[in-house]
């Protein structure tokens, strides 16, 4: 009976996250994603080009007439709660990390480099992202580097248990790279 009403909530959950991709991919268009990571103790790495957007407070975010794309990341406790730490929200939005993109044209060596700063929105709810012009043509192809960097103490306070079971941080720092990236598609898209 218990593993009955298991599958029903994993069906469940597996088709409220489809209709809210497909919601998602029919109001704002596609996003591309770059690349997908899993890494200790469960976190879930999504890194995408998104269509850029108007980000408030506008004095703090380039404008989406200035902008290219809208480069994110999700960083997302994994759904399976047997791969996440005890307590842990499936799915939950994993905060207080510091990530920075490096976008580097492939033909001309040119990069630009951003922060990505906590955004919340009605798709993706809270992720990390920021506007971005991209350095060359958007027809270019781009290599994609992202920085992952744990919260330092005493940012984040840990108590015994956690510290116990995983030591002084939630995960360790990380660094993923994609090459050959195009963003054309994703640049002409808009929102309206």
């Amino acid at each position: 009976m218990k593993q009955t009403l298991l599958i029903i909530k994993n069906t469940i959950k597996l088709l409220l996250v489809s209709s809210v991709f497909l919601g998602s991919a029919f109001i704002y268009g596609e996003e591309l994603v770059i690349g997908e990571e899993t890494v200790s103790p469960g976190i879930v790495y999504i890194f995408e080009g998104a269509v850029k957007d108007q980000i408030t407070p506008t004095n703090l975010h380039l404008a989406e007439a200035n902008t290219h794309i809208h480069i994110e990341a999700r960083v997302n406790w994994h759904e399976d709660e047997n791969k996440i730490p005890e307590g842990t929200p499936g799915g939950g939005f994993v905060p207080y990390l510091k990530i920075t993109a490096k976008i580097v044209n492939r033909s001309t060596k040119i990069s630009t480099f951003v922060d990505l700063v906590p955004h919340i929105n009605l798709i993706d709810n809270f992720h990390y992202a920021r506007n971005i012009t991209l350095p060359g043509k958007i027809s270019d192809n781009y290599s994609v580097e992202f920085n992952i960097i744990p919260p330092p103490l005493p940012t984040l306070a840990l108590h015994k248990d956690w510290v116990r079971k995983y030591g002084k941080k939630v995960t360790t720092a990380q660094k993923f790279s994609y090459k050959n990236v195009n963003f054309e598609k994703i640049a002409k898209a808009s929102r309206k």
